[in-house]
């Protein structure tokens, strides 16, 4: 309303001073001035409707921890053209408006409990039940993890090597209480699965390293395969070990 009446007064006062300006002149220029003006703060307009329309619909406050853009934090200010994160680590960032209201935004602490997940691998011969029940009361035992809703397993994938089995649980919604609990729930879960001899299988990679020195290597006529069968045994070479075979099977026939 004030800036409002200071254009109809300046507008006044220009017809005052030079007579020839009629106000329609005035407005026909103010027109073309404002679609000028409009182009020219274009971005800095659309921040300052979102930053209103963020205030008054509030998706979130200050204080919620938010994920925005790639950045996540806990917000300090929502200010009319830009809104303030404070990073975990101690940063401030600064993002346009404009660019959360037209883009999802992940609130954390929009509600009092949040669930976490981890996948363990378990042997592919060890007991499901017992398994099974040695994470819960592990995850149960912890400080931060929440009673109800209660932790919980649930199978997942028979592997490989390994049947992985996800283990389930609640903390409070803030990013420390979620961090702490987490590694507290792993170690325990670990410390519980070992005490009880639970195969926790991992990959394994096996390098077999053949001798290059020989002058025949690479000539699959004459190179060697396998291991000696005791120590000091050499092996003979492929050639040699095909023609032996092959009159075994003859004097067998």
């Amino acid at each position: 309303m004030r800036w409002s009446l200071v254009v109809l007064g300046f507008m006044l006062a220009a017809t005052v001073v030079v007579p020839t300006l009629m106000p329609g002149d005035l407005i026909v220029g103010l027109g073309i001035g404002s679609v000028a003006i409009g182009f020219a703060f274009k971005d800095i307009l659309q921040n300052m409707l979102a930053g209103v329309l963020i205030l008054l619909r509030q998706p979130f406050e200050v204080g919620d921890q938010i994920v925005s853009g790639g950045h996540e934090g806990t917000v300090e200010k929502i200010e009319t053209r830009a809104t303030l994160i404070k990073t975990y680590d101690g940063r401030r960032v600064v993002v346009p408006n404009c660019d959360i209201y037209i883009s999802a935004v992940i609130v954390n602490t929009a509600f009092d409990i949040c669930r976490s997940r981890y996948d363990i691998g378990i042997g592919c011969n060890d007991d499901w039940q017992k398994d099974h029940r040695l994470m819960l009361d592990a995850a149960s035992g912890v400080d931060g993890v929440l009673s109800d809703p209660a932790p919980e397993t649930i199978p997942m994938e028979l592997g490989n090597s390994a049947n992985v089995v996800r283990l389930r649980w609640w903390t409070k919604s803030d990013r420390a209480s979620q961090i702490h609990t987490f590694g507290d729930v792993l170690q325990a879960a670990y410390i519980a699965l070992d005490e009880a001899g639970i195969d926790m299988p991992y990959p394994t990679q096996v390098h077999l390293f053949h001798d290059q020195t020989e002058d025949w290597y690479g000539d699959r006529a004459r190179q060697s395969e396998g291991w000696p069968k005791s120590p000091g045994e050499k092996l003979k070479p492929r050639a040699a070990r095909v023609k032996q075979s092959t009159s075994d099977r003859q004097v067998a026939s």
